[in-house]
């Protein structure tokens, strides 16, 4: 049962990120103007770097749950679960808790947490 959760956990991790990369690209960069052209690219680049460090988390998270290393586990599931609960806090905070974003990493959060 743990090895699902985990598996849970990481398949919402990847869906999580590729809705924030979506959506950043669809409605924030859509509308956003940054000049110089530069500032915008970099801007672009760092939150699409979140999207793709997010979907390697989910992919690790999947991995860990077929490991039989044990302290491997305990390390992938430890180190994404403060990766994802800063995202989560981070996304309540400064949405004040308008966006779903901090209950998808939550949730990510709680089903790594379940399958340790």
């Amino acid at each position: 049962m743990r090895d699902i959760l985990l598996q849970c956990s990481g398949l919402l991790a990847i869906v999580a990120a590729v809705t924030h990369g979506v959506l950043g690209e669809t409605k924030v960069f859509a509308r956003a103007t940054i000049e110089p052209k530069r500032l915008r690219t970099l801007i672009r680049a760092v939150w699409q770097a979140g999207t793709v460090a997010w979907i390697g988390g989910g992919v690790l998270l999947i991995a860990a749950s077929r490991m039989t290393s044990e302290a491997a586990r305990h390390w992938i599931i430890v180190i994404f679960a403060v990766v994802f609960g800063f995202a989560a806090l981070g996304n309540a905070w400064a949405l004040r808790g308008r966006h779903f974003g901090w209950i998808a990493m939550s949730a990510v959060v709680a089903l790594a947490v379940a399958g340790y």
